[in-house]
């Protein structure tokens, strides 16, 4: 009889970091633990990942991003509140949403191991505005035509456009209807990276950096159609190579 020579492709492990907060910000936790870290983040991120066949990690503030890049097959860089300007050079807008200093330092530092390791990277929202701004580039601070949070976060406000042969391309053809829950946007172009999504105003919506790194700047994972959508199959499919 001859041996059975196949192999079983384990599902890749795909880094989620997310936000911390007191207990005492959550409703629901007796006063005792008023002090106590929680991290958190939307499930939809993690949804979207296990649907598409990876295994979703969560990544706390603490993590060593070196040994985190060295472990992992990719990464999911989720939406939350601004990059602090001085990042990129530029004073604080009015409406700024306050800063996350070491949110900051753990996502940008996670995507230099990433690279580092040749690992593929998914930016969402705020995603994409980490990826620019790794890169050397800057952000609009405040663009409120394309905060739509009066609406439920599944709607579809524009459309947004994509550039032929682009990944983006490949997975959504020539155009798609997506929500809009931001109010920062890119402004100058980060190195190594290509414009490959723009709404119907120009906005940016979505970057690339070779086949390893894709960025949209709407979400994808609060949408009804995350469970097929193709770009969360995209980064588990790059991440299995």
């Amino acid at each position: 009889m001859e041996a059975d020579n196949s192999m079983t492709v384990k599902p890749p492990l795909i880094g989620l970091p997310g936000r911390r907060r007191r207990a005492s910000d959550v409703s629901g936790f007796p006063e005792v633990f008023d002090d106590r870290d929680i991290d958190l983040y939307f499930a939809d991120y993690a949804r979207g990942v296990i649907e598409a066949g990876g295994i979703p990690v969560h990544l706390p503030t603490d993590i060593d991003v070196a040994a985190a890049g060295e472990r992992l097959d990719g990464i999911v860089l989720p939406g939350g509140t601004d990059i602090d300007p001085v990042r990129y050079g530029a004073d604080p807008h009015p409406e700024l949403l306050a800063p996350e200093q070491e949110r900051d330092d753990l996502e940008l530092g996670l995507l230099s191991a990433a690279l580092d390791a040749g690992i593929p990277v998914l930016g969402i929202c705020r995603g994409i505005q980490v990826v620019n701004v790794h890169q050397g580039g800057t952000l609009h601070q405040h663009v409120p035509a394309h905060g739509r949070f009066d609406l439920p976060t599944a709607t579809a406000i524009h459309q947004v456009s994509f550039a032929e042969g682009s990944i983006l391309g490949e997975m959504y053809g020539p155009s798609a209807e997506v929500n809009s829950l931001h109010h920062q946007t890119v402004a100058d172009l980060g190195r190594d990276l290509a414009v490959t999504a723009r709404s119907d105003d120009g906005a940016v919506e979505g970057l690339e950096m070779g086949d390893l790194v894709v960025a949209v700047q709407w979400h994808p994972e609060m949408m009804p159609t995350r469970p097929t959508d193709p770009i969360f199959r995209w980064l588990v499919k790059r991440a299995s190579r």
